[in-house]
């Protein structure tokens, strides 16, 4: 299993446990994900989730190789349907980020409520790097949260930030040292898991009432799916395994 689970005190805690590919997320991942976070919606035992790594690497993005033998970008794929339960899922998400958190490492946490991160970590968009464009509703999501230059830098020239800058600009709540990381994600759950659900979950709602974010991450995949088979795409992901 690369997905470890542990449910306490009403907090899912689900931890990315991938360790020699950096945390990098497969197909049997997001499954594994959406099977949880499914779960999670029907029981009232859980009332908050935490996502985690290790306490020197949170995710390292997509496993490419594993991505591209995935089929094509429609409802069935493992990813879409993490994008889509993600966004949607009604009980708080805490997140806990160490290390690398690049790509979906970083877009995952646009749909978080709280997240902590330490120092040193790096957040990087290298979508177009790969010929590619944002995806989980990020180019709607992140110039909302840090504005639109600076998002542009992020997610157009795929310029990386480390966790002062991003709790700078509000992309987490609170830098935490790296042996206290995990810990303290886990304590700020368990206080959102001791309030009330009702009012927690309905505050939560009301915040994402609104969104445009399904029709973004819809749009979204329609370029990505068209982009990847691109010259410019294709020229990368053959430099890549060649690299």
């Amino acid at each position: 299993m690369s997905i470890d689970v542990a449910l306490e005190q009403g907090v899912l805690t689900l931890t990315l446990n991938r360790p020699h590919k950096k945390n990098a997320l497969n197909k049997l991942m997001y499954l594994q994900l959406v099977q949880h976070l499914q779960q999670a919606t029907q029981n009232d035992e859980v009332r908050v989730v935490v996502l985690q790594g290790s306490k020197d690497c949170f995710s390292s993005g997509n496993d490419l190789a594993d991505f591209l033998q995935s089929g094509d970008l429609d409802d069935n794929h493992p990813t879409v349907m993490f994008l889509y339960e993600i966004a949607k899922f009604p009980k708080p998400v805490v997140a806990a980020v160490a290390g690398l958190a690049i790509g979906i490492g970083t877009t995952v946490l646009l749909h978080c409520d709280l997240v902590y991160s330490t120092a040193d970590c790096r957040f990087q968009l290298p979508f177009t790097q790969l010929g590619l464009c944002p995806e989980a509703g990020s180019s709607l999501l992140l110039p909302l949260i840090i504005g639109h230059q600076r998002a542009s830098s992020m997610l157009l020239l795929s310029e990386a930030i480390d966790g002062n800058e991003a709790y700078r600009l509000g992309l987490v709540n609170l830098v935490v040292d790296k042996d206290k990381l995990l810990e303290f994600a886990l304590t700020q759950a368990k206080r959102l898991a001791a309030l009330p659900a009702d009012a927690v979950q309905s505050s939560k709602k009301l915040m994402k009432a609104g969104s445009a974010v399904k029709q973004t991450i819809a749009m979204e995949l329609a370029d990505f799916s068209r982009l990847l088979n691109t010259a410019d795409c294709q020229k990368v992901i053959q430099q890549f395994f060649k690299g």
